[in-house]
């Protein structure tokens, strides 16, 4: 099978074209703008895989995917490419409309020129696979906020969409039209909703990643208001391999939430770094005891959701997926690979790799 990934050099599109080239007979075509957070470096152990083939594109640019459909004929579409930090979604929301919105419509619609073009077995055999995330579902009551021994609600296939920022707003929006080009057009679709990801290769402007190398540069370490806010985390590896069971063996017209069964409070997340490297790391930086002497407290965000969690009871009832990755073993895999690929997260700091200084160092 050959799959054209969008958004194959991000965190969880280089994780998902890893996992296919490494463990599967399929074949990848990576489509990929290389905005900011976009890395060849993520995927030098298998650029040189004959089945492996890279097209810099911008799925905005229909001219574009037009002839990568055309040239490469791929049986399955997995759409990753996006907008993502909600923190640039608030300060700057116009590329989430264009890149998420706009650009997943042009994506729509030269697939289903393709997919209308194909012969009548390959048109059934054919997906369309939307990697969305749980954000659209907006947040969950906080434990605190419940009746003791109340048993706490989930995230399933059937919660009523409510985002709450332009982030999570866009990729609602793109959710509805992957829905309604397979209902009026007939193209075979299948839509995911993830929970928060991390792992070896994450975008240091994401928390974890953010917190670990903070913590080695002795710089703070920014807890938004009082850290009580709760997230699912799932490893990325691990969601990679649910995306490919979904896009081999899921179901045209349905949805699979993914859940890593780790819910953390952001402090406790925090905290388990900072235990983490005061066990690994002999000497810390000047004027410290501990990791944990970072912690900072800071203005919380605007429209900060209290509580992701993810029941992920369909996809392991249905593909037999569940996650391999505890949060504990996942949080110290995480943390180890940051501490052997300082060329990697260093390229990516000073700019030497996007062209760009990110400055979160600063």
């Amino acid at each position: 099978m050959k799959i054209l990934v969008t958004g194959g050099a991000g965190f969880i599109g280089s994780a998902v074209v890893r996992h296919i080239i490494h463990n599967t007979p399929d074949s990848v075509i990576n489509v990929d703008k290389l905005t900011y957070a976009g890395n060849l470096e993520s995927l030098v152990d298998v650029e040189n895989s004959e089945r492996y083939s890279f097209e810099r594109a911008d799925i905005c640019d229909a001219e574009a995917l037009a002839r990568i459909f055309s040239t490469y004929k791929p049986d399955a579409v997995m759409h990753l490419a996006a907008e993502s930090h909600v923190d640039r979604s608030i300060t700057g929301p116009a590329k989430f409309i264009e890149t998420n919105i706009i650009g997943t419509y042009v994506l729509l619609e030269e697939t289903r020129k393709y997919w209308q073009s194909l012969d009548q077995y390959k048109k059934i055999a054919f997906r369309f696979h939307h990697i969305s995330t749980d954000e659209v579902y907006g947040d969950l009551p906080h434990p605190d906020e419940m009746p003791k021994d109340t048993t706490l609600p989930l995230f399933t296939e059937k919660t009523s969409y409510s985002p709450s920022s332009p982030y999570s707003s866009s990729k609602a929006s793109s959710d509805h039209l992957v829905r309604a080009w397979r209902r009026t057009y007939g193209m075979p679709a299948i839509v995911t909703n993830c929970s928060n990801n991390y792992g070896p290769y994450h975008f240091p402007e994401k928390l974890i990643p953010l917190v670990i190398l903070n913590a080695l540069s002795g710089k703070p370490l920014p807890v938004y208001g009082n850290g009580e806010q709760i997230r699912d985390w799932l490893y990325v590896e691990d969601h990679a391999r649910a995306l490919y069971k979904v896009i081999t063996e899921g179901d045209d017209g349905e949805t699979y939430n993914i859940g890593g069964h780790n819910e953390r409070k952001n402090i406790e997340v925090v905290e388990t770094i900072c235990k983490i490297l005061d066990e690994v790391i002999g000497e810390k930086p000047a004027n410290i005891n501990s990791f944990s002497d970072l912690i900072v407290y800071v203005a919380d965000r605007p429209g900060h959701d209290l509580r992701y969690a993810i029941d992920a009871t369909k996809i392991k009832k249905d593909l037999g997926w569940t996650p391999q990755e505890t949060f504990e073993s996942g949080i110290h895999k995480t943390v180890n690979w940051y501490l052997n690929n300082e060329n990697w997260w260093m390229r990516v700091i000073d700019g030497s790799y996007s062209g760009e200084r990110l400055g979160l160092m600063d």
